[in-house]
């Protein structure tokens, strides 16, 4: 059982109590591990600077700090992503640990896929999006986060829930499913069977790339089997050359693949499917978005 927050006396012992749900927010909000260490950093500095005393909830208080340390930093970097140079995707966190054998939608909120959708959300209904259908917290408590009253901020998650609920695929598949799907899909790109890997994409299949103008990487979204599959059998080429390898990996949650070559990550791709065929596969290839 955890510990509640109001029985840990130090303020050290506080903050690591809520550390993780903080990092939690932060990365959801900007897609970006060290962007979010920075958001928990800060935090922890503002909350040694600040009136423990004071502070009736300090779970409340901290979340509402990182929140508004996230949102500021959300606005600066959409900036940034407007000139990046081709598809911008958020770093993944990958593991080389298999996810539970269980329905994907309890990792949805972490997917890649998810993370793309609510970049097309505002900073602040980005916040209280997540705030709200992700973290449970109150309207009453969002209100207070972000400066606003309760039906303002009611308006605010009915909009941004709409708007991914739109644009959201939703598939029901079991990590099983998914690492069937996926053991074939390597197995055709290792034998370069360009007639198995067309039937394995739907019809309006994208295969996105983020190189970020330093590596090599398509720069726009691919849509159709025929366009992914050019790709991928010149990227089955040049593996073979380079002496690349595919490996299974979790990525954001889910199961997904990598690419290593020279001991090192070279690329880590998500993909997002109904089980039976690929609808869309999110490739990172940006170095400084890839682990060491």
């Amino acid at each position: 059982m955890d510990t509640p927050v109001s029985d840990i006396e130090s303020p050290t012992g506080t903050f690591e109590h809520v550390r993780g749900r903080l990092f939690s927010l932060a990365y959801r909000m900007l897609g970006s591990r060290a962007e979010a260490e920075d958001v928990v950093q800060e935090s922890y500095v503002r909350w040694h600077q600040a009136d423990q005393a004071a502070i009736r909830n300090p779970e409340a208080w901290l979340v509402t700090t990182a929140t508004r340390l996230a949102i500021d930093r959300l606005r600066a970097l959409k900036t940034q992503r407007e000139v990046y140079k081709g598809p911008w995707l958020p770093e993944p966190m990958i593991s080389d640990v298999p996810p539970p054998d269980h329905a994907v939608s309890l990792a949805d909120d972490l997917s890649i896929a998810f993370l793309v959708l609510l970049e097309r959300l505002s900073p602040e209904e980005r916040a209280a999006f997540l705030l709200h259908d992700v973290f449970d917290r109150d309207y009453d408590e969002i209100a207070g986060t972000l400066g606003k009253n309760e039906a303002a901020v009611r308006q605010v998650v009915h909009r941004a829930r709409a708007r991914v609920r739109r644009d959201r695929a939703r598939f029901e598949v079991t990590e099983a499913a998914r690492v069937r799907l996926l053991r074939t899909f390597v197995a055709a790109v290792e034998a370069r069977d360009e007639q198995t890997l067309l039937g394995l994409f739907a019809p309006d299949a994208v295969w996105t790339s983020d190189g970020g103008g330093r590596v090599l990487a398509a720069g726009r979204p691919l849509v159709g089997p025929a366009e992914i599959v050019k790709l991928l059998l010149w990227l089955r080429k040049q593996a073979l050359e380079q002496e690349a390898t595919l490996h299974f990996v979790t990525v954001n949650g889910e199961a997904g693949l990598c690419v290593r070559a020279d001991g090192h990550v070279r690329s880590v791709w998500s993909v997002e499917t109904d089980g039976e065929r690929i609808h869309a596969v999110y490739a990172v290839v940006n170095p400084e978005k890839l682990p060491a």
